[in-house]
């Protein structure tokens, strides 16, 4: 009986050709994925508007600004964390494709930066930076575990060796060694899952009482948390993170786990304090 998983999934579901001097253009899993999270978290956005009055007209414009803000924070962390020299030296491998490299920590920052501007853009209307972020989180959460199964469906960001009788080797990655390994990814991806219906939980409870901060609080306390445990059971992305006793993920992890401390204290001192 087999102790692991043979994972030999191709990462292109299939390949459309080329047409008047354009392509092929391959169409993959992790693309289809990533625009999977963001049409079904405009839907689940869509019902909160709904439920709480706002005008459904502003969702076009919050969808937008939340491709943008998170395609470019990706990108531009991923560069900026982990291959610093290919961004000062070649800035436009940022925006040309193919769009290798995604970093969840640039993306947070990325979607920070976009949710302000939103909320600027929107003053008087009650959807102000917390408001809209206590909210997104659960699109964000179902949004993140797309992302990691994607990963999955393209073998990479793969974890250490594992004895465990779910691990997989990924016959696709040619990277390290096919041998049983941890599925990282896929362990992301159930507990950010999950993680979607706890903060509806919490959204579905209060609705417009949501005290302000503590679905972004929860948010990142949980992804952040298990993202620096886990990235115990994962290969290094980068050659350089070897000399670290922990590598760029868990150290980026470390303040995003703070501030959501800080979010979730401040939110249970003000229970009343509906998120304005």
């Amino acid at each position: 009986m087999l102790s692991y998983i043979m994972w030999d999934v191709s990462p292109e579901i299939f390949t459309i050709p080329e047409i008047a001097g354009f392509g092929p253009f391959p169409v993959r899993w992790y693309g289809l994925l990533f625009a999977a999270g963001f049409l079904i978290g405009q839907q689940i956005m869509i019902y909160i508007f709904k439920k709480e009055g706002k005008t459904l007209e502003d969702i076009d414009s919050l969808t937008l600004y939340m491709v943008l803000s998170i395609v470019i924070g990706a990108r531009v962390g991923h560069f900026l964390f982990y291959e610093p020299e290919v961004l000062f030296k070649n800035p436009l491998e940022v925006i040309l494709p193919p769009y290798a490299g995604l970093a969840s920590h640039g993306a947070v920052i990325g979607t920070v930066t976009g949710l302000w501007l939103y909320a600027r853009s929107r003053r008087g209307t009650g959807q102000t930076f917390f408001w809209v972020t206590d909210r997104l989180t659960i699109t964000f959460a179902l949004g993140g575990s797309f992302i990691r199964f994607g990963n999955l469906m393209n073998s990479e960001i793969v974890g250490k060796p594992s004895d465990a009788p779910w691990a997989f080797i990924f016959r696709q990655n040619t990277e390290f060694l096919q041998i049983p390994r941890h599925p990282a990814q896929l362990y992301e991806s159930i507990t950010c899952f999950i993680l979607t219906f706890v903060l509806f939980g919490i959204w579905n409870k209060y609705k417009a009482a949501t005290p302000r901060g503590l679905m972004v609080g929860v948010f990142l306390v949980w992804v952040f948390t298990l993202r620096f445990l886990y990235e115990f059971l994962k290969e290094n992305q980068e050659a350089f993170e070897a000399n670290y006793a922990l590598n760029m993920g868990q150290i980026l992890s470390i303040p995003a786990v703070l501030l959501g401390l800080y979010f979730i204290i401040r939110s249970r001192q003000n229970p009343l304090e509906v998120a304005r």
